[in-house]
């Protein structure tokens, strides 16, 4: 693995822990409540991680899919959706993303890494938005995080 992808593995890895914990700690009741209508349930922000990981699975060459998935999609409004995935689909799919990114991570090289890519990203290549996902799975798993201890379910991580 390039050197400079072990921190953002160290991200990805702890986040998928917090992740893990927060689908076995919020019971199925709780999963759509929101601290106001301007905010996400968990049940959004774990849909929109999922949705993220499945983006960077593809860009590391998978062939991930899930139909579900555009629900969750940058842009979407967590309101209009009308049917969400069971629980434990989505307990089943975070597990098989996890899987999947700990069996690709360690075989990226350096000239992956420096290709152009058009996403967002922190300098224009492929490392660049690999890191701004990492950046962007982090800062939604902080909100499930707080969506969890003000659930009244303790804090996931720290």
């Amino acid at each position: 693995m390039e050197s400079g992808l072990r921190y953002v593995e160290g991200m990805f890895k702890d986040n998928s822990e917090v992740v893990t914990r927060a689908l076995e700690g919020i019971p199925h009741e709780q999963w759509m409540r929101r601290p106001s209508d301007a905010s996400n349930s968990p049940m959004w922000v774990v849909g929109h991680i999922i949705w993220a990981r499945g983006a960077l699975l593809r860009t590391l060459g998978s062939k991930w899919t899930l139909h579900w998935a555009k629900l969750f999609a940058r842009g979407a409004k967590p309101e209009e959706i009308l049917e969400y995935p069971p629980i434990e689909e989505m307990r089943e799919r975070w597990g098989n993303a996890c899987q999947e990114l700990a069996a690709l991570l360690p075989n990226v090289t350096p000239e992956f890494l420096a290709k152009p890519h058009d996403r967002p990203t922190f300098d224009g290549t492929v490392g660049g938005y690999i890191a701004f996902l990492a950046f962007h799975e982090t800062y939604h798993v902080g909100q499930l995080g707080y969506l969890h201890k003000w659930l009244g379910y303790g804090q996931l991580a720290g």
